[in-house]
């Protein structure tokens, strides 16, 4: 129980040399697969691994788990290759391009006995760990309405999917764990700005079924890097702040009112700023794996969550085309 689980990485690109960082560090890291012999010989190196052009040979080798950090379009018949070897893997977000293909490769992992996480990277930030525990215990009463910005420069590494498939997701499945409840209803509005491929900026509206809201708003046209999340509850309005892993929670109460001066309303205002001890949200993702991988269990995002909130992402990829409510329960 005490060995540490021997990995791979497949594909190492900007995601990929960051679990290999990681990995090198809290697991036995063995090898790491390119088919740039020039990218994935520098991380190799680095690292002091073993390097595979062809990812089906470090499959071959006697590991215990991989990282697949591919992109989108070849994660699929990646996983189905690491399933087929008996690998415990982890599949960076999102699980596939679409939700019939995500459903196939669970139950491919269900049948053969082996762990499949996801790498929704948020559900492990410690402000969102600390929310989760206070919406539960209802120190904040219940959650109405959760909203969330998520907005930056258009990043280069991005090639093959839209906004809400590269950004929008991680809010959408942010609000899913928190809530607790399906989504009901999705609309969508947004377009392309600059790029033209795919959409660049969106907002798109949840509907859960007990009733709550949530908005996510998205973009890769602000100059700014903001990453943001509010909860509006009975007792108390939250806002978390993903980057600087920080909570400011307010509340308020009302004095006597005199009604022929609202100018100087008598509020008086509680807010509390709490900044959480500073953890590394993929080391906490890649921790989290490597449990479930060496002592059983299910990770904290599981092939089933991650179709979940992928149905919810092609949902509001197709209202934002149509312009309709897509209704999902």
């Amino acid at each position: 129980m005490h060995r540490p689980v021997k990995v791979g990485v497949i594909g190492v690109g900007s995601m990929g040399q960051n679990h290999a960082r990681v990995l090198s560090e809290i697991a036995d890291l063995r090898g790491v697969a390119d088919p740039d012999t020039k990218a994935g010989g520098a991380v190799a190196n680095r690292f002091t691994v073993s390097y595979f052009p062809d990812y089906k040979a470090l499959l071959r080798e006697k590991i215990d788990a991989v990282s697949i950090c591919v992109p989108t379009s070849l994660h699929f018949k990646v996983a189905m290759d690491a399933i087929a070897a008996g690998k415990h893997l982890l599949v960076e977000k999102p699980l596939c391009e679409g939700v019939r293909a995500a459903g196939r490769l669970v139950k491919a992992a269900r049948d053969a006995g082996v762990v499949l996480a996801v790498g929704h990277i948020e559900r492990h930030n410690p402000v969102v760990d600390s929310a989760k525990r206070h919406l539960e215990a209802g120190t904040w009463g219940d959650l109405i309405t959760a909203g969330a910005r998520r907005v930056s420069n258009f990043p280069d590494r991005i090639r093959d999917v839209g906004v809400i498939m590269d950004l929008a997701i991680h809010d959408i499945d942010v609000l899913r764990y928190l809530v607790g409840k399906p989504v009901s209803t999705v609309f969508a509005v947004g377009g392309r700005q600059k790029h033209q491929a795919f959409e660049d900026h969106a907002t798109i509206l949840l509907t859960f079924a007990n009733g709550a809201h949530g908005y996510v708003e998205a973009n890769w046209l602000t100059p700014m890097k903001v990453r943001k999340l509010s909860l509006t509850c009975l007792k108390n309005f939250v806002e978390l702040d993903y980057t600087a892993q920080s909570l400011t929670i307010s509340s308020s109460t009302l004095g006597p009112l005199d009604p022929s001066n609202l100018y100087q309303v008598p509020l008086d205002v509680d807010i509390r700023h709490v900044n959480l001890r500073k953890e590394e949200p993929l080391k906490r993702e890649l921790k989290d794996f490597l449990r479930a991988a060496k002592e059983g269990g299910e990770p904290l995002v599981t092939g089933e969550d991650a179709v979940e909130t992928l149905r919810v992402v092609e949902a509001a990829v197709e209202s934002q085309r149509t312009g309709k409510v897509v209704t999902l329960v």
